[in-house]
């Protein structure tokens, strides 16, 4: 018999008080968390005959760890039964308390066995569940996802057997997504695996997406736009890729405040207690279409503040002003938010954002310059060439957005040089997509460390023959060359230098990060298989470093 349980429970917002628990069930039904003597429900609702509850658990004590399980219309499915992993739990935070995160991007969803570990590396995001249900890992505050959770446009063969089980694959989109219908088995197989899902339902976790998500290059220029706009399948694509990202990501990175005042949300809980599950499907899809063509009329970003630190997490894809004339990673609106969240008194200011926004200096000037002969600086043939070049090699990150890239450098130095109140120790981006990890830093005398550190992918390596390219287009000769490039194309130079100061690897990895007495501590795991056993890969330390709290010159003075 099948258990009523299709996903979750997923642990999502967290705070001293308070938990959000998000499921995916098999139909309409009443869903009931219970901890320490206590009981929390909700009803669910309904997307394209797919059904979905959020339980809101309140009046936790600070500190607290509890641990819980689910029932659906009085039947317990939650912990599984024989399960081997340790009982799934709430743990609220606890005042005064540095956050430990653990984040990264790029996971694709193969089989953890031995020939999809040999196309796809092993999942570290699996390797690290394994190690912190065996307490060999303590469990993080908060797991953070940079995107590319899931893969749209680049399908496994499980996904494409689905694909094929319901329309013909021979036609657009072919082996891409079309529907709410494929998204919601997409995600199904992301956040199906074992142990995976046992850490989903004990850890807090925070997302965001990215292009794949939705489409390669997704907003990279407005001719990739109205191209994408001109063919038979991608207003339908768009609609279920946001309408399925609220639901199965969005929902859970808002507090119970956001959500309150959130307009979807609320056609949720305006209902009667005894009136049936509401079927989102017209209005959630309406919803999605007017994000597309409105980016102004919601807000995908949002921030956390922990004790101490800051975490600002950024919307680098939907919000993006593809005007030629007022071309930016962030529209206006969106700048004005991020603006207003980058103020001082914290010990750590934390940047999530998909895209890296300090890249290798060399790939830095190549993007930069593309994106000026794309508008036109060297005339009409050489912009071609130009968008050409954008689109084909993906170069469409901070860089490639001149304006947002200035922007953003300008009231980030701001803070780190203290005219946005008290300067934090660390200013620090937290990015991946590139597909190789690394740390780099903004070449400053003294005040605020500006810190880029990267953690891509957890299951998605590049082929190696991409990874010489990657270094070649990205370090040594590149720098020199890019930057004469720019000049030639009258592009500004970046308002500081940086340099990587650690990196690249190529591995799967994930990221954790750590305010610690002696400073921000990152550490980059991956995971390995021992004695061919495949479902159980040992997680094992790439690198690990303490940036200090002080730089030695001030720490001497």
């Amino acid at each position: 018999m099948e258990s009523p349980l299709v996903l979750g429970p997923m642990l999502r917002y967290v705070d001293e008080t308070s938990a959000s628990i998000w499921v995916e069930t098999r139909a309409q039904c009443v869903v009931t968390v219970r901890a320490e003597g206590r009981s929390w429900q909700a009803r669910s609702f309904a997307v394209h005959g797919h059904h979905y509850a959020l339980v809101e658990v309140d009046r936790l004590e600070p500190g607290s760890v509890s641990p819980y399980r689910v029932e659906i219309d009085g039947v317990s499915v939650w912990p599984e039964p024989g399960s081997e992993f340790p009982a799934s739990v709430i743990a609220t935070r606890t005042p005064g308390q540095r956050p430990r995160i653990a984040y990264g991007s790029c996971r694709t969803s193969v089989p953890h066995d031995r020939s999809g570990n040999r196309t796809h590396g092993v999942d570290s995001l699996r390797a690290f569940a394994l190690a912190v249900a065996d307490g060999r890992v303590d469990r993080p505050d908060m797991l953070l996802f940079l995107g590319d959770q899931v893969y749209a446009d680049s399908t496994t063969k499980e996904m494409q057997a689905f694909i094929r089980s319901r329309r013909d694959i021979r036609e657009e989109p072919g082996k891409e997504l079309k529907d709410f219908e494929e998204y919601a088995h997409l995600y199904q197989l992301a956040w199906s695996d074992d142990a995976n899902r046992w850490l989903l339902s004990c850890v807090p976790s925070a997302m965001i997406f990215d292009d794949h998500d939705i489409r390669d290059d997704w907003n990279a220029s407005l001719d990739w736009k109205r191209k994408m706009e001109a063919t038979t399948w991608w207003h339908e694509r768009i609609v279920a890729g946001l309408a399925s990202y609220w639901v199965y990501q969005h929902l859970g990175n808002l507090s119970p405040r956001e959500r309150a005042a959130d307009q979807m949300w609320q056609q949720v809980i305006g209902r009667r207690h005894d009136a049936p599950s509401p079927d989102l499907s017209t209005a959630l899809d309406e919803f999605a279409d007017r994000c597309d063509k409105d980016p102004d009329s919601y807000r995908w970003s949002y921030s956390r503040d922990f004790d101490g630190t800051r975490l600002i997490v950024l919307d680098s894809r939907v919000s993006r002003d593809l005007t030629p004339s007022a071309r930016g990673l962030l529209n206006g609106q969106e700048l004005a938010w991020f603006d207003r969240r980058m103020q001082g008194g914290f010990r750590h200011v934390l940047i999530a954002t998909s895209l890296p926004f300090l890249l290798p200096l060399g790939l830095h000037h190549v993007e930069a310059w593309d994106e000026a002969i794309a508008q036109g600086e060297w005339g009409r043939p050489a912009a071609w060439v130009g968008e050409q070049l954008r689109q084909t090699f993906d170069l469409e990150h901070w860089a490639a957005f001149q304006n947002s890239f200035q922007a953003v450098a300008g009231i980030a130095t701001e803070l780190a040089d203290g005219n946005r109140g008290p300067s934090p120790l660390t200013v620090t981006f937290l990015s991946g997509d590139v597909h190789y990890s690394y740390l780099a830093e903004v070449e400053r005398p003294n005040g605020s460390r500006i810190l880029q550190a990267v953690c891509s992918p957890v299951r998605n390596p590049l082929p190696r023959f991409l990874r010489w390219f990657s270094v070649a287009m990205s370090y040594g000769a590149a720098t020199p060359l890019g930057a004469a490039a720019a000049h030639s194309a009258k592009v500004s130079d970046p308002p500081f230098r940086w340099k990587t100061v650690e990196g690249p690897w190529f591995d799967n990895n994930l990221a954790l990060l750590q305010d610690g007495p002696d400073g921000l501590t990152m550490t980059w795991h991956t995971g390995v298989v021992e004695d061919g056993d495949e479902q159980h890969p040992r997680l094992e330390e790439v690198a690990a470093i303490t940036v200090p709290a002080k730089r030695d010159s001030e720490a001497s003075s």
